[in-house]
């Protein structure tokens, strides 16, 4: 099974942030994901579109944006400008979903949902075949280094089941404790995008947790 991993820029080195873009450039890591909090939507602050468009120049990889604000669709061009690729509202967030992820698409991006862990998978009912990607929390979302939630592999196997019933395919993307300890539990329940931040850039070789995360699960050893 091949799956993508999106190393999450927030756990990163904000005074040496280049240095640690190049490694990721470098590294197997198939996306960069970059966290966007408004400290009302969830209980920290981040980063806007500015820092996002320095990061555009530097990174290779795609950018996977994960909007974690209020009111998303009035900043929807702002970061196409700045050079999100993929970009992902939340579910919660958005009182006219279907209106969000339209525009997303019209603007050139690859549009996800992200559900909180308290919100069920049913709530993609009527969306599911409209979207590229769907990120699971799994951890409440706002910061870093949190521990996983176990109940997101009941809530991967729900939406596989929901997919294969409307007939579409999307990403399954979990954001939040994802560790070389349960990497591979995650890809064989379904997963196909890991992010991951403290276990990448907290180790002492970040590359190589980008290596042993993307292994292909068959050669991946749980540890």
């Amino acid at each position: 099974m091949s799956h993508i991993i999106a190393p999450s820029v927030l756990s990163a080195n904000f005074l040496a942030l280049e240095k640690d873009l190049e490694m990721v450039n470098k590294s197997d890591a198939g996306w960069l994901h970059v966290d966007v909090m408004d400290g009302v939507f969830v209980p920290n602050i981040s980063f806007g579109m500015n820092i996002i468009k320095h990061m555009k120049k530097v990174s290779h990889k795609p950018l996977d944006v994960h909007l974690m604000i209020v009111n998303p669709d009035q900043f929807l061009k702002e970061f196409k400008e700045a050079g999100a690729n993929i970009l992902t509202v939340h579910y919660e967030a958005c009182p006219h979903l279907h209106r969000t992820v339209n525009a997303i698409r019209d603007l050139d991006m690859k549009p996800g949902v992200a559900l909180n862990p308290h919100t069920p998978i049913s709530a993609l009912e009527d969306i599911i075949t409209e979207i590229d990607l769907v990120c699971l929390m799994s951890v409440n979302p706002g910061f870093g280094g949190q521990s996983f939630i176990e109940n997101t592999y009941s809530k991967i196997t729900q939406l596989k089941a929901l997919c294969q019933r409307k007939n579409t395919d999307v990403h399954i993307e979990i954001d939040g404790g994802v560790t070389l300890r349960n990497c591979k539990k995650l890809v064989q329940t379904g997963a196909n995008v890991l992010v991951a931040g403290s276990t990448v850039f907290k180790s002492e070789n970040p590359g190589a947790a980008i290596s042993q995360l993307a292994k292909p699960i068959e050669n991946t050893v749980e540890i």
